[in-house]
């Protein structure tokens, strides 16, 4: 099994790298210090195929890397972690650009809306690294486990290297994602990052985050 690191040490960070850990494979949660209590924690409560360090650890370490950061900060995360250690690898970018300034709903972040993304803007930074925008359209619980959103809901990834997004499918399955559309290139995220108000204004209406999207054809 291939090694993973994980960027991030929110409810996001720990519920992906635990469930990941669970599965079997060996993986390290990256942070801005390697002291991070959050990080520290989260290893000692997953055992020995579980680790922390610095983001640069992280990344050098992973075969695959999970983002799981803010994504107002995500670009400065993947900067901090030298984007010569993503050469090569795949890159799972599971965060949004939202803009909390404003309290809630936040809104997306103006530069990435109908015309641009941070998933393309994560690929133009790193542009030897294999990224696929996925998992970005749910709660975290359901993330890991389709089945928690009640019944058998719609992921949808994006991405410009097809064996990139074969090694992401394969995940997916193990988080019982069966029913799958690839929507294409890399630029297909600005789609799926767009779905997050409607996401969050369903979350708001109904009191229940355990839900997810079902395309029907």
């Amino acid at each position: 099994m291939k090694k993973i690191g994980v960027l991030g040490t929110g409810m996001v960070g720990n519920t992906i790298g635990t469930k990941l850990v669970q599965l079997g494979y060996e993986v390290i949660m990256g942070s801005r210090t390697a002291t991070n209590e959050k990080a520290i924690a989260w290893k000692e409560a997953n055992g020995e195929k579980a680790s922390a360090g610095t983001f640069e650890d992280a990344a050098k370490f992973g075969e695959i890397i999970f983002n799981c950061t803010k994504g107002e900060v995500a670009l400065d995360v993947f900067k901090m972690a030298g984007p010569e250690n993503f050469d090569g690898k795949t890159i799972i970018d599971i965060a949004n650009p939202l803009d909390f300034s404003q309290g809630m709903p936040p809104s997306l972040i103006p530069q990435y809306s109908n015309t641009n993304s941070l998933g393309e803007e994560i690929q133009k930074l790193l542009p030897k690294a294999n990224v696929v925008k996925t998992l970005n359209i749910v709660n975290c619980e359901v993330m890991v486990d389709a089945k928690k959103s009640g019944g058998d809901p719609t992921m949808f990834m994006s991405g410009n290297s097809a064996e990139a997004k074969a090694e992401v499918k394969a995940i997916l399955n193990q988080f019982n994602w069966n029913d799958i559309i690839d929507l294409g290139d890399i630029t297909t995220a600005r789609g799926t990052e767009m779905l997050l108000p409607i996401w969050l204004r369903t979350w708001m209406a109904t009191g229940n985050g355990y839900f997810a999207f079902k395309i029907v054809q």
